[in-house]
């Protein structure tokens, strides 16, 4: 059984710095890519940031220069360091990954129980 733990989240000061950690456990034999995803209430689930296995990255208009994702291999874990925070970060942030549990096995899509994240003054 795959999981992805999520931890990191909490309430910050606009200006303020965030970093998110997610850790692929359990039955992981190999890592596609990795990402963040964030909902705010009453909204649509949206990408934030991601990277792929070879280190390509992508970013939503709204948070480029400001957030910066990474990921460990090693460790199966994918980071997102949140700088120069605004209220209109505020939204439970989600990890996903595209795994493959055994050797056998396709890709599969995983997603973390979600981390809130607010930003306020």
């Amino acid at each position: 059984q795959v999981q992805l733990v999520e931890s990191g989240g909490g309430l910050v000061q606009p200006g303020g710095s965030l970093r998110l950690s997610c850790e692929a456990s359990g039955s992981v034999w190999s890592i596609g890519a990795m990402g963040w995803y964030r909902q705010a209430p009453g909204q649509q689930r949206e990408l934030v940031a991601g990277r792929n296995w070879g280190g390509n990255t992508n970013y939503a208009d709204s948070v480029k220069g400001r957030f910066t994702i990474s990921r460990d291999n090693a460790k199966n874990t994918v980071y997102l360091q949140m700088n120069s925070l605004k209220p209109d970060d505020t939204a439970v942030y989600y990890c996903n990954a595209q795994i493959r549990p055994y050797y056998y096995s396709g890709l599969e899509n995983y997603w973390g129980q979600g981390t809130q994240v607010t930003v306020s003054s």
